[in-house]
């Protein structure tokens, strides 16, 4: 019995041996008409072979990311390239470049460029930050009359506009003030201020969650938005401005507990009404302010009056919001 175990036990060996041996001379023969490379397919369509999938996958990320094209920010490629790893006969040469233009042909091409605008309409347009500048700074030295109404936009585009240079969007752009006589401008109330107030010029885009809800003070054109620059500013514009009549009555936004109300430089006279939870809500340039530091009031209650007070070219409604000291876009919440 055991030696017959012993002779299957060798005749299996044998066996295995001569299989494995097989294998091994058919890789061989194999490895030597073919080689292990990958196929590539865009959107089910087969277009060639790599030999090196992650070289061309990074020839492809850097020409989405790093496209040195003028003026082109960047690529979108909407069909990846997708790759399957397969035997291939060793006189047919992979494509990586035909791959490639493939890949060229069906990108979209993202441009930026810089608009400025006139009263929020694109005028024209540069291809850098650093000429919008020029521009702006152009018109203000020679003083030109629109400068509040001047802003620049960074734009991402399939389609590239028609660029310009600083000195020819300069011109286009200058408008000569009016000559005027200069009337003895009128007198106003100013309110000596009672309460604290927090004026730094801290911005912050996005909507985060208030916890209450806020209602539009005044009715009225929005003459400039949260975030825009002029002459008359410093800094990015920490609120909404909303023209109207001089007079027009000014509602609360949201209940709470007046925290500021008087005379506070550039703001004119200005009400601040703090609504709990670090939430507060600024009206400035006002005409008349009717309640005092300390006064509980309640959504819609007739707090103050519009005005053209402080750094003002006319009358309307400074309205901020703000949350824990920095300032918010209020159209996201009115």
């Amino acid at each position: 019995m055991l030696k017959k175990i012993l002779v299957h036990t060798r005749r299996s060996a044998k066996i295995a041996i001569l299989v494995a041996f097989s294998i091994a001379v058919i890789a061989a023969i194999v490895m030597l008409f073919y080689k292990p490379t990958y196929s590539v397919s865009i959107n089910g369509e087969h277009v060639g072979y790599t030999q090196s999938k992650k070289e061309l996958q990074k020839r492809i990320n850097e020409y989405m990311e790093k496209n040195e094209e003028e003026h082109v920010a960047f690529v979108q490629v909407p069909n990846m390239p997708e790759y399957e790893i397969c035997m291939l006969k060793r006189d047919i040469k992979p494509n990586d470049d035909e791959i490639f233009e493939k890949i060229k042909e069906e990108g979209i091409k993202y441009y930026r460029y810089y608009a400025i605008l006139e009263d929020q309409q694109e005028k024209q347009y540069v291809a850098s930050f650093e000429e919008a500048e020029q521009v702006v700074n152009g018109l203000k030295e020679k003083n030109s009359n629109n400068l509040d109404k001047i802003s620049i936009v960074e734009k991402y585009e399939t389609e590239l506009k028609e660029l310009t240079n600083s000195e020819t969007a300069i011109a286009a752009l200058y408008k000569e003030k009016p000559k005027v006589v200069v009337a003895k401008k009128k007198a106003y109330t100013t309110y000596q201020a009672s309460g604290s107030v927090n004026t730094a010029t801290t911005t912050a885009w996005g909507a985060p969650e208030l916890g209450i809800s806020l209602i539009r003070p005044v009715s009225g054109k929005v003459s400039s938005r949260f975030g825009e620059l002029s002459k008359r500013r410093v800094s990015y514009h920490t609120g909404l401005d909303i023209s109207t009549s001089n007079g027009t009555p000014i509602a609360a936004a949201a209940s709470g507990t007046v925290t500021f109300s008087g005379w506070k430089g550039a703001y004119g006279n200005l009400l601040v009404i703090t609504h709990g939870n670090g939430v507060q809500t600024y009206y400035g340039h006002c005409s008349a302010l009717y309640v005092s530091a300390g006064t509980e009031v309640s959504q819609g209650q007739i707090i103050a009056a519009v005005g053209s007070t402080g750094n003002s070219t006319g009358a309307h409604l400074h309205f901020e919001v703000r949350l824990n000291g920095t300032a918010y876009n209020p159209e996201n919440y009115v």
